[in-house]
This record gives C-alpha cells, sequence and structure tokens, in this order.
C-alpha cells in the first residue's frame, strides 16, 4: 500500500459527512429566528378573527344608532344626533377596520405551514393597513365619547327646564348658549331619573348610552389589536410568517 493511502481513502469517506454537517451548509434560518416567525403566524391568526367581528359589532351598534327603537320615521325626519349621522362605528371602527382584519387573517392562514407567499411583503402591507385601523378606531373612540357626553337628540318639554318655550326637538343635555355640557349632562349618566327628560323617541336615552358605550368598548379594543398588529407586522418584515422553516 503506498505510503497515505489508507488515509487518503479515510477523508474520501469521511468527506461527505463533514460536508453534510458543515455549519456553511446549514439552514440560513437560526431556531430563534424560526421561533419568532411561528409567534408571528399565530399571532396573526388570532388578531385577524377578533378585529373582523369587532369590526362588524362596531357597524351594527352604529346602524341601531339610526334606527332609535328599531325604527327609520325618526331617520327620515332627520332626528338622529350629529355623532350618530357621522357614522364613526361604520367608516372608522368598521371599514379601515375589516380591511386589516381581512388582510390579516387571509395572510395568516395561507402562510400556515411554509410556502412561496411573499410573507415579507404581506407583513408589509399588514402593518399599514393596521396604522390605519388604529386611526380608523382612535376617530371611533373620540366620536362615540363625544356623543356619549352630549347625550341624544330628542324631543323634550324646554320650558320645564328653562330653555325656551314648548316643545322641541334639541339636545336637553347640553347648555343651550355655549353647546357644552351643563351639571345634568355630567350627571345624567348616573341619574337614570333625568332620563325621563327625553319625550320621544321612547327610551332613547337608554338606547344612546348602551351603543355609543358598546362603540367605546370596541373601539378602544381595536386600538390595542391594531396596535400589536403593528408590532406583529414589523416582526413579520423580519422573520416572516412561515412556520416549516
Amino acid at each position: 500500500m503506498p505510503p497515505g493511502q489508507g488515509s487518503s481513502e479515510g477523508w474520501m469517506l469521511l468527506a461527505p459527512r463533514g460536508i453534510t454537517s458543515s455549519p456553511f451548509l446549514s439552514s440560513s434560518s437560526s431556531p430563534s429566528s424560526c421561533r419568532v416567525a411561528m409567534c408571528v403566524g399565530k399571532c396573526s391568526r388570532i388578531v385577524g378573527p377578533c378585529l373582523l367581528a369587532l369590526g362588524m359589532l362596531s357597524v351594527a351598534a352604529n346602524i341601531l344608532l339610526l334606527f332609535p327603537g328599531g325604527t327609520s320615521k325618526y331617520l327620515v325626519e332627520g332626528h338622529i344626533s350629529k355623532q350618530a349621522k357621522v357614522m364613526p362605528g361604520v367608516w372608522g371602527g368598521g371599514i379601515t377596520v375589516l380591511l386589516a382584519a381581512t388582510h390579516i387573517t387571509a395572510v395568516g392562514w395561507q402562510c400556515a405551514g411554509c410556502s412561496d407567499c411573499g410573507t415579507r411583503r404581506n407583513a408589509f402591507i399588514s402593518a399599514v393597513l393596521s396604522k390605519l385601523a388604529l386611526l380608523g378606531a382612535a376617530a371611533c373612540f373620540v366620536l362615540s365619547g363625544v356623543g356619549l357626553t352630549d347625550g341624544p337628540l330628542c324631543f323634550y318639554n324646554a320650558s320645564e327646564h328653562g330653555r325656551g318655550h314648548g316643545i322641541l326637538w334639541d339636545y336637553p343635555f347640553l347648555d343651550a348658549g355655549g353647546k357644552e355640557p351643563d351639571t345634568r349632562a355630567q350627571n345624567y349618566l348616573y341619574d337614570r331619573h333625568t332620563w325621563s327628560t327625553c319625550l320621544e323617541p321612547e327610551g332613547i336615552v337608554a338606547w344612546n348610552v348602551v351603543l355609543f358605550s358598546l362603540l367605546l368598548l370596541v373601539s378602544a379594543t381595536e386600538m390595542v389589536l391594531a396596535s400589536l398588529q403593528i408590532l406583529n407586522g414589523c416582526l413579520g418584515c423580519l422573520c416572516g410568517f412561515c412556520e416549516g422553516k
């Protein structure tokens, strides 16, 4: 046997194993990045459906505000509060949130496994749409708070409260001059005896309080989830959504 033949043959036999186990030819994805990608994907599949449900609830609550007592009479006559007419729950807490939620949900489930689905691009789009959803939910939150503070537009006896003569349509819980909440407006949320001030529509105060409070709660939750998805989308831009790496 020529000198060195055994060692050369041994090297030839060991070389494939060395190449296979070489750290330079292993997957470029580290275990930590894979774990982050897994968390990003799972978070998207949770946040998306939640935002879908909240967006539809926001739209439904705002639509109900347009129909006090379940009738269209007051909408046709124009006796609906200003904040309900603006419909912040439809375009703010509804449409903008639903657009983001649809994309987040679709991408989260489409990329449940490792596939060539442009995950980083989709993660960036979801972050942008989530920012729009955050702005829409914030607008809904502010306008709903104003609507809750101002109280409803209703038919009431102004002469009993020193605001004029006769019965008229107005905001009984606002100061007639400066249109600022007076003492009654600050207390009507806590004193249900003052709710009888409104004669028509029947039960309008409770109707407004419940639905505007619901919009406040929904929009606040939407802001939290949208903020979470913005962070999640930023992480997705770096790590992707795929879990099968």
